[in-house]
């Protein structure tokens, strides 16, 4: 086994597994490079689909109804009471 690599395995039916060196055939290439490409794309995706997901919080997420105000860390303890 290659350096940097891991060895995995995963148990399949037989449907499964004769579909699958049936779809590696018909394009050319092992079954090998067919689950590892499967995989890679997979993982590709959903990091592309949690970039998308992301809060942007330099908008206010709810629109100001009021006039802006400006809070202080004393003028929170005054309200709050606290020393």
């Amino acid at each position: 086994m290659k350096p940097g690599f891991v060895r995995t395995s995963v148990d399949l039916s037989d449907d499964v597994y004769r579909r699958l060196r049936e779809a590696a055939a018909n394009r050319g290439c092992s079954a090998r490079h067919l689950i590892v490409s499967s995989i890679e794309r997979t993982l590709e995706e959903s990091r592309t689909a949690r970039r998308v997901r992301r809060l942007d919080l330099k908008r206010p997420i709810v629109k100001s109804r009021g006039k802006p105000f400006r809070l202080t860390n004393e003028k929170i303890y005054d309200i709050l009471g606290l020393p």
